[in-house]
């Protein structure tokens, strides 16, 4: 099986803009994919030797331009990795799984993926406070690497101020030998009381969105005359505008920490202490649907309580 191990990256400002640049790259790489897909999608053929094509006249014709000598002093992995995830992207919307692909903004976020040239041969990632990337060099991290393992693909990503680098391993799960209940146990998830179990037991949510919204009110209160911006008016932001806009992505990180947190730890419990665990099925979409509710539910995570659960208690 494949599990994903996410750690932060310690990176100096001139490293945060080297990240930079090549999350707008491959920003870039896909958005060039998709316009040109969209003048070529009523040709009679299939997805995948549409996108090869693109990808051979970005290779052979863009790459080669004057206005686009940029992009060769970037790292070429990144532009070969964005184009297959969008094809992957093309082939999940034909297969009824996802929608068509959208242009990607800046405001969206930062990401993107690179890969060992050489396929045959991953990369040793060895237990310390650095970590190797592929064409990009080597970079300091906030904690060591837990254990050596080897990888081959690497994804960096920017959540508020903070750049990260995750990257999948080949591991079997050890399932416990032994739980100290050894009966069934059924799960009632709910607002007010966020899991209660047949036994008696109950696990309260920290609900961190209703705690923070007051700080968020106050943020954007305080901001509300500021000139935020508008791209389609040709308006640019105000520094002090940039400045609001960090702050409250990192309340925005901060809430979505503390959610994940604690689904983390409450799902390890649960399945470590129980042998045969029981849930009911959640309509969470329709849920939501209920406005007066929706945010209450949001807060909550049902659905990745439960995804975590399932994944944690497989045998």
């Amino acid at each position: 099986m494949m599990y994903a191990i996410k750690l932060e990256l310690k990176l100096n400002n001139r490293e945060r803009t080297l990240m930079a640049r090549h999350s707008g790259y491959a920003r870039f790489c896909y958005n060039y994919a998709l316009a040109l897909y969209q003048g070529v999608k009523d040709i009679q053929d299939s997805s995948s030797k549409k996108v090869a094509a693109i990808e051979r006249v970005f290779t052979n014709h863009v790459k080669k331009l004057p206005e686009y000598q940029w992009t060769n002093t970037l790292s070429s992995r990144v532009y070969k990795t964005t184009f297959r995830h969008f094809g992957a992207a093309l082939s999940r919307c034909f297969k009824g799984l996802g929608k068509f692909p959208k242009f990607k903004r800046k405001k969206d976020g930062d990401s993107f993926t690179v890969d060992a040239a050489d396929w045959n041969h991953a990369i040793l990632l060895k237990p310390q406070k650095s970590i190797k990337i592929p064409t990009l060099g080597t970079f300091r991290l906030k904690e060591s690497i837990p254990f050596p393992c080897m990888a081959q693909t690497f994804t960096i990503s920017r959540t508020a101020d903070k750049w990260y680098v995750s990257f999948a391993i080949k591991a079997e799960k050890i399932p416990p030998l032994s739980h100290p209940v050894v009966g069934t146990v059924g799960i009632d998830l709910g607002v007010s009381t966020f899991a209660t179990l047949s036994d008696g037991n109950c696990y309260e949510s920290p609900r961190p969105l209703k705690t923070a919204k007051t700080k968020l009110i106050k943020e954007q209160w305080r901001n509300r005359h500021k000139q935020l911006g508008n791209r389609k008016l040709g308006v640019k932001a105000s520094n002090n505008a940039r400045k609001h806009y960090r702050k409250t992505a990192k309340i925005h990180a901060k809430i979505a920490n503390q959610r994940r947190d604690f689904l983390q730890k409450t799902t390890t419990e649960i399945s470590q202490k129980y042998a045969h665990v029981c849930i009911e099925d959640l309509n969470v979409s329709g849920m939501i649907a209920n406005h007066k509710l929706a945010a209450a539910i949001s807060d909550c995570g049902f659905y990745e309580f439960r995804r975590e659960l399932e994944y944690k208690s497989v045998m």
